[in-house]
């Protein structure tokens, strides 16, 4: 539940999603669920030239359990606000 209260707070924030094909969306987040399924709007591919038949692709919903990463904007962590949080967690409260 830690990783899905934080990615709520992240809303509206750019993020890169990378998935177990490599293939790597860059977009806007509009919702995530307990099952970490994501949904990006306003995407780009990082890499066009191997995924052309990307381009058009500008809202897209992702399955929770291809993706491999997703990569922060770096002013959008709270390093301290995770850290409280995962002591919590392993207090188990």
């Amino acid at each position: 539940m830690l990783f899905f209260s934080y990615f709520k707070e992240i809303v509206g924030r750019e993020v890169v999603v990378e998935l177990k094909n490599d293939l790597a969306i860059r977009g806007t987040l509009r919702s995530v669920d307990q099952y970490l399924n994501i949904k990006l709007e306003n995407t780009r591919v990082v890499d066009q030239e191997k995924y052309p038949h990307m381009l058009s692709v500008r809202n897209c919903f992702i399955r929770g359990s291809v993706v491999r990463y997703v990569q922060l904007p770096p002013d959008g962590v709270d390093v301290e606000l995770l850290h409280d949080a995962t002591r919590r967690e392993a207090r188990g409260g």
